[in-house]
Parts: structure tokens; sequence; C-alpha cells
């Protein structure tokens, strides 16, 4: 089997902690230009954008040197480009390295703050403030929380190693604790195991259970409980990886983890620039044999959950 050629380095230099766009131009087509390519693969950015970027030299080729807007076009060319980062509100929560080596970050990751680029959360990322801050233009995330789940994430700093550590996630040989404030419910039996099928479709904010062989586990435990407030602690282990999973599964018992805007079936979003009451749900130990040095690590979050430790305020929004 022949081996793919890797492509070239980026002859741009990050921005705010965001990598260029690399664009491959695709054989076949009938393209005369390479503006005509890039005209169409990016009609969505509206009328007359590709031309002006063409014009301010913004399209580079693998040389650094802007492409000019008539230049052939040539099936197998690399183009890059920054793309115009959204507006975005500033995330106000410090994100903590609670560990830092030759290889990895671990990052105790706030309320809010997504982990990485995607949609309309670009520079007001986990990855991107963490390549910012630690001077780490080489950093990389190895798996994801979702944006509204604080808590530990760990990132990789050389790019040769990182497909090790994220083959950790997916065998499934990190040991992940979460932690959760939710209704306290008496007749409610636990320990247990939680197993059901999730699907999660492009485009729909919420994920679904459905029939069919579980691909999601979830263990819930009650760590203690407050019968005045009606609430509980849960420690949660996830045995699988599913979107949405420790969420999906604390709704299905009928105890939805306080300040989720999803479940159960509430399916709104969070208005950008809205922190109060945080989603109720903290990643608070991550724990795997480190596959580079054979280093056994363990991480313990040390945020709490407010509506824990001060629910009134938590409950106000303050």
């Amino acid at each position: 089997m022949r081996r793919r050629t890797p492509p070239p380095p980026s002859p741009l230099p990050q921005r705010a902690g965001i990598d260029a766009v690399r664009v491959r131009l695709p054989a076949g087509g009938a393209w005369s230009t390479v503006r005509d390519h890039l005209a169409e693969r990016l009609s969505g950015a509206g009328p007359g954008v590709v031309d002006g970027m063409f014009a301010a030299g913004l399209f580079v080729g693998a040389d650094g040197r802007p492409v000019p807007d008539d230049a052939p076009y040539e099936p197998g060319m690399y183009v890059w480009f920054h793309r115009e980062p959204p507006a975005e509100v500033p995330v106000p929560f410090p994100l903590e390295v609670v560990h830092r080596d030759e290889h990895v970050v671990v990052a105790d990751k706030p309320h809010f703050l997504a982990t990485t680029p995607r949609g309309s959360h670009v520079t007001e990322t986990a990855l991107a403030r963490l390549r910012r801050e630690l001077d780490l233009p080489s950093l990389g995330a190895a798996h994801r929380l979702d944006r509204l789940t604080a808590g530990l994430v760990l990132f990789t700093v050389r790019p040769g190693e990182r497909g090790a550590y994220q083959t950790l996630f997916r065998d499934r040989r990190v040991h992940k604790e979460y932690e959760a404030v939710a209704p306290y419910d008496p007749a409610l039996a636990l320990p247990r195991t939680v197993r059901s099928r999730i699907v999660k479709e492009r485009g729909i904010l919420a994920a679904r259970e459905v029939g069919g062989e579980p691909n999601a586990v979830s263990r819930v435990e009650l760590l203690e409980h407050r019968p005045e407030r009606g609430l509980g602690r849960y420690r949660l282990v996830p045995g699988t990886g599913q979107t949405h999973q420790l969420r999906v599964h604390m709704s299905t018992l009928g105890i939805a983890i306080l300040g989720d805007p999803l479940y159960p079936g509430v399916a709104a979003p969070v208005p950008a620039g809205d922190f109060r009451r945080p989603l109720q749900l903290l990643a608070r130990e991550l724990a795997f044999t480190d596959p580079v040095t054979g280093r056994e690590h363990r991480f313990r979050s040390t945020r709490s959950l407010g509506a824990w430790s001060a629910y009134e305020e938590w409950a106000a929004g303050q």
C-alpha cells in the first residue's frame, strides 16, 4: 500500500491560537483558476468576500506568497488562509493548568468554555487560550468536554504523539469520574448502572435514546444528599463516551442535572453571554497510564459545583 504524502507545513502563523485553514484543490472539475474554485467552495462567505481576499493577498501557497486570482487551477495544490473569526463574548472564568510536562498539559476547564474551535466558538476555547497563554502553538486536544461541562481536559504537546493519547480514549483506557448536582429521589435505588442506546443527529441539539443494542453505559452513585433542599451530589462514571451520555442518563432516571438547558425535553441553547446558573456537571477525575512515558497519572479537579456549595447564589445567577 502506497503511503500518503503528508501535506506541507502551513506557511501562515496562528492567529490568536487558531491555525490557518488549509485547502487542497481536488482532482477533476471544470475550474480554470484557483479563484474560480475558491469562489465556489467558499460561496457561503458572501458576495465579493473571496475576491476581496485575493485582492488583499490573503490566500497563500506553500511558499507563503500570495496566490493571484488568475493563477491556473492545479489539482493537488495547497492554499492557506485565515478565516475572520466570529464575534465572541469572552468567557469570564479562568482556565487553570493542573499539570504540564514535555508531553501533555492537563487543564481544569470552566463552564461555558468550549474545548476546541467549532462553530461560533473559535478564539474563546480552551485550546486557543492555552496556545496563547503557554506559547505552545502545536498544542492539540486528546479529547473534548461539552462547552457547558467544567473539569479536566487532556492536551498533547507534540503532534506526533497525539494519536497515542487519543487512542487511550478511543479504547476506553482512561478512567473518568464526574460529579453532578441533581434532585434527590429517595425512591430511586442507587448505585446503579444505566445502559441504553443513544443517538445524536447532526443539526439537532439534544441527543436521544432509541431502542436497540446499548451503546452507552453509565454508573450512577449518590455521594450525599440534603433533604432540606431536595438535592443530591452524585458520582458519575461513564463506561462509554456517547455525546451527552451522562446528561441523558440522569434525565432518564428522573433526576436531570441542575442547569441543564437540553434535558429533559427543553432543547433550548444557552444564549451567548449568559453565564448564569451553569450546568452542575464537573469532570472531577482523570487517570491513565501514559502511553509515551509509562507513568501512572491521576488528576483531580479542585473546582466546586455552585448549586452544592452555595445554592442561593447559583439559583439567583450570581
